[in-house]
């Protein structure tokens, strides 16, 4: 299985511009024969706004803004999966018209360009207090030519608003309860280095990041798959700065079985850049080739 992860610096409430830089980055690197390929949250609008009201222009419906609109068309022409970040709204009922919700969401799309799921953040950042809603818990499922994946969205990898227990590990313990071999985070995760540090070492990973994050997966190191297969996990998060927000860069794609940790790749914590890992995936998965797609 072939895996890619966009790391990019998304500019914040600018669409056109973040999609121009992500097709670019893309373009540049000419990936061949993707299965899957992976955006930051909020990878087009942006992360750090603090209020509705800043961010109520550049919310989307549900699986049908900008963000899906082009996720269904680079999966069509990448012939891969692609998920991608976005600001989601859901409209009210006909009776009720206020009754509007909004989520930090992720929305994966099949090689055909269809909508596969829609996954809305459980655990919430305090900047996402602000405007957005909690989701209805982690997403698990067989998605048909992935196989069986599991999905969250950044402060999912934490504990519940920081007071849950360190050692509870909601996320990854929802990983081994649903047997899932594909473990796929898109972030918008900070560090608190300094801007003028993150660009004097843009290509090395921020180690300190890349460790929490692994911790935050020690169940799956202690216990592995329930079948002893090796678990892919997906950890995409975007670069640089949005007024006090620096972000950790340091994109990663581990293997993991019982006791051990195998690192794919990894990119800087400061890179735009598409890293590519090839991967044994999960066991039921079938890739979507070049050459076996039929239709598109």
């Amino acid at each position: 299985m072939r895996i890619a992860c966009l790391q990019f610096n998304p500019q914040l409430g600018n669409i056109a511009h973040n999609l121009k830089r992500a097709e670019a980055i893309i373009s540049r690197a000419e990936p061949m024969d993707l299965d899957l390929l992976v955006l930051p949250e909020m990878a087009f609008s942006g992360y750090n706004f603090k209020s509705l009201q800043e961010i109520g222009f550049h919310l989307e419906p549900t699986a049908a803004g900008p963000s899906t609109v082009w996720a269904r068309s680079i999966a069509r022409r990448l012939r891969c999966f692609v998920s991608v970040g976005y600001p989601e709204y859901t409209s009210g009922p006909p009776s009720n018209p206020q009754a509007m919700q909004r989520y930090s969401s992720a929305v994966l799309v099949s090689p055909q360009g269809n909508v596969v799921t829609n996954y809305r953040k459980s655990f919430l950042f305090s900047t996402d207090e602000t405007w957005a809603t909690e989701g209805q818990g982690f997403f698990a499922g067989d998605v048909p030519g992935i196989g069986n994946m599991a999905m969250g969205i950044c402060m999912d990898l934490n504990p519940y608003k920081f007071l849950a227990p360190f050692e509870k590990y909601e996320f990854a313990n929802h990983v081994l309860q649903s047997g899932a071999e594909l473990v796929v985070l898109s972030m918008a995760w900070l560090t608190a280095a300094p801007p003028g540090s993150l660009m004097e070492h843009a290509q090395v990973p921020d180690a300190d990041t890349l460790a929490y994050w692994v911790q935050r997966l020690q169940p799956l190191i202690d216990h592995g798959n329930i079948h002893g297969r090796e678990i892919t996990v997906v950890i995409n998060n975007r670069v640089g700065t949005e007024g006090e927000c620096n972000y950790a860069g340091t994109s990663v794609v581990l293997g993991i079985t019982q006791g051990n940790v195998k690192v794919y790749g990894c990119l800087g914590r400061a890179t735009e850049d598409l890293l590519v890992c090839d991967v044994p995936g999960p066991l039921n998965a079938k890739p979507y080739r070049r050459n076996t797609i039929t239709s598109r």
